[in-house]
């Protein structure tokens, strides 16, 4: 694990300029936007507590859940704001221009978020299937304690690494090299504990599939959740 460059996501910080969508000013005039500088590892959500004060005075009296948007896109809430930057950026812009929005909440398009919560157990499901494309299994994360959990979470609300690397190195998620490489080359089929059958080995990308969503999809979250976990952009994946 390159520790120098997880300590570098980790202590990173991205410029935020925030507008408020102009379907949601209910009074004029309209608030300036918000700037905020945003913690790589953080997510857009937890942002809320920061946002409705300022944009308080415009606001219409029902409020939906909060969510963002960028060029139109609306950004999937579930994803750490330092990936969604690298992804959505081929050319970074600072600050970053998002548009938030207080209503109308794009059920069609987005899981449902209820708030932090949310975002913490979307955030433990896919260390979960991180550890499953790089181990073949959850366990650990399965096992994880209720104390190592509330740890965990608390590190990154708070972007404290060194309690955040206390219990990762609890889940055994492997290392970045040929090691990790040589787990993707491994594709067997599964049982439904989720432990990779013996003598089933294939060139390739993994092959996983979970719940409705595609295997593609998987391996691509699993892989942000990779970037994550071990403090390396997507941009540095994907050279």
């Amino acid at each position: 694990m390159d520790m120098e460059a997880q300590r570098y996501v980790w202590d990173g910080a991205i410029p935020l300029q925030i507008h408020l969508h102009e379907s949601d000013v209910a009074t004029l005039p309209a608030p300036p936007p918000a700037l905020i500088l945003a913690p790589r590892i953080g997510y857009l959500p937890l942002l809320a507590s920061h946002l409705k004060p300022h944009f308080s005075s415009a606001l219409p009296p029902r409020l939906d859940t909060i969510w963002f948007e960028y060029k139109g896109l609306p950004l999937k809430w579930y994803i750490p704001t330092g990936v969604l930057f690298d992804l959505l950026c081929a050319e970074p812009e600072r600050p970053w221009n998002l548009t938030v929005h207080f209503t109308g909440y794009p059920g069609n398009i987005l899981i449902p978020c209820e708030g932090e919560d949310s975002v913490k157990w979307s955030f433990i499901n896919s260390l979960k299937e991180a550890a499953y494309i790089i181990n073949g299994n959850c366990k650990n994360v399965m096992n994880m304690s209720q104390p190592d959990q509330v740890e965990l979470w608390r590190s990154v609300l708070n972007g404290n690494l060194e309690p955040y690397r206390r219990v990762s190195t609890k889940l055994k998620l492997g290392t970045v090299g040929d090691e990790y490489a040589a787990k993707l080359n491994l594709s067997g089929e599964t049982d439904f504990s989720g432990q990779v059958k013996a003598g089933s080995v294939r060139a390739g990308p993994c092959q996983i599939q979970m719940c409705c969503r595609s295997g593609f999809q998987i391996q691509q979250e699993a892989e942000f959740q990779f970037a994550y976990t071990f403090g390396v952009s997507v941009r540095t994946l994907k050279i």
